[in-house]
């Protein structure tokens, strides 16, 4: 064999061997891309508006959770409607578009499981325990929940169909008290807001609004509130128009970033 064509032939061994390594890193580089184009927790696969009916006492945390999401999933917008936990379910039951629902009991959940219109088994994501709403300073020395009977004293309470208002006649019962309060209130920010605008001199509220509230209020605690502690519940919903978005917005309030928010709110883990 000439010195030309063994060249030849050695050009061609290098040239076949180094097409063979391009075609490798090709076939590698492919499998990689479709690898990562096909991971579900890829944020590309995660956008446009999720809905979530949330009750009022979860206004201040979930909304920080709602930019903290749309701040890790770009293109995405969470919409709310706080309010009382039965109004939501109602809402819900009659046909208002929603892809998730936190509810601030069991027993206001199970009005949309009964209906069927959840999607799998709620989870219990927080717990919430009563506390007394005072003015600022406590000017009328309230330190316990009979307190509250004392006459000339104004005091508001939630509904009894709404958890914290259920809650509340939980733990009157477990103390053997009566009250009668000058109004009942739609939700547990409503019952507030007469304390901070004084139009009431004492609410029984959540701990979580008593710390929302800030200096607007006092909060005194009660050892009854440990009868009537509240669990928290969430569920995918079965018309959900964003499942995607929805189960990713769950998941976040349930990691432990989003359980931090929730503790730090006043909430308790559940």
């Amino acid at each position: 064999m000439t010195r030309t064509a063994r060249r030849s032939r050695r050009t061609l061994q290098v040239t076949g061997a180094g097409a063979a390594a391009l075609l490798a890193l090709s076939a590698c580089s492919s499998g990689d891309a479709s690898s990562n184009k096909s991971d579900p927790s890829a944020s590309d696969k995660i956008s446009g508006e999720v809905t979530v009916f949330a009750a009022a006492s979860l206004k201040e945390s979930f909304t920080t959770l709602g930019k903290q999401f749309e701040k890790e999933h770009p293109g995405t917008k969470v919409t709310f409607s706080f309010g009382g936990s039965d109004s939501l379910a109602a809402s819900i039951t009659g046909g208002a578009p929603a892809d998730v629902f936190a509810s601030a009991s069991p027993k206001t959940m199970k009005i949309v499981t009964d209906a069927g219109d959840a999607s799998g088994t709620p989870a219990t994501f927080v717990r919430n325990e009563l506390e007394i709403a005072t003015l600022p300073g406590n000017p009328d020395k309230i330190g316990s929940l009979k307190d509250l009977t004392g006459s000339g004293l104004k005091v508001v309470l939630c509904d009894k169909e709404v958890p914290c208002g259920a809650a509340a006649q939980k733990a009157l019962a477990a103390s053997k008290l009566k009250l009668t309060p000058v109004s009942y209130e739609q939700d547990v920010k409503a019952a507030l807001t007469k304390v901070e605008l004084k139009e009431a001199d004492a609410a029984v509220v959540y701990k979580t609004d008593v710390h929302a509230a800030g200096d607007k209020v006092e909060g005194v605690e009660f050892p009854e509130s440990a009868d009537a502690i509240n669990d928290y519940p969430m569920a995918l919903l079965k018309d959900a128009q964003n499942t995607e978005a929805a189960k990713a917005f769950m998941a976040l309030v349930q990691s432990a970033e989003g359980q931090k928010v929730l503790t730090e709110a006043g909430f308790r883990k559940p």
